[in-house]
């Protein structure tokens, strides 16, 4: 039975959907769909808390699901602008689960994470898949995934 590791760039996939189709992201759908590839030994799901009622309820959802919710504080800036990046880590956890996965699931658009996807399947083997909307995932991580899935109406609520 396949080992699988599952690391959600939940902001990524929140606004690429709701750009791209005016919709939000099934993820009990999708967890369904990965239980049938194997055993999920990893589900990691990073977001921003912003502490509101309707964002707990979200993280309380996936939680049922089965993944474990990590979160960061959202930070605005005196300029007005925001922060609330998750990259480095999703990157580190990528890492330490590669070691004992076989095969790593991302759900991001985000191109910053191609080498990461490159170095886990050259280090460790790992065969790498990402879930993305199509016209806003990175190319370079579509080519670097072993698979690229598209985030369609079929995975949306």
């Amino acid at each position: 039975m396949q080992k699988i590791a599952l690391f959600v760039d939940v902001q990524n996939i929140y606004y690429t959907t709701r750009q791209s189709y005016a919709r939000q992201f099934n993820y009990r759908r999708f967890w369904q769909r990965i239980q049938h590839q194997g055993d999920i030994v990893m589900a990691n799901a990073y977001a921003i808390d912003k502490g509101d009622q309707q964002q707990q309820k979200f993280q309380s959802a996936l939680k049922h699901i089965g993944f474990e919710v990590k979160l960061k504080p959202y930070i605005q800036r005196s300029d007005g602008s925001a922060k609330g990046d998750w990259d480095v880590g999703i990157a580190i956890d990528v890492l330490e689960a590669a070691e004992n996965a076989d095969t790593i699931i991302l759900l991001s658009g985000d191109g910053d994470f191609d080498l990461l996807l490159q170095k886990v399947s050259a280090k460790y083997g790992c065969k790498t898949q990402v879930y993305g909307v199509p016209q806003l995932t990175a190319t370079s991580l579509v080519n670097a995934a072993d698979e690229f899935f598209k985030i369609e109406t079929d995975l949306l609520l």
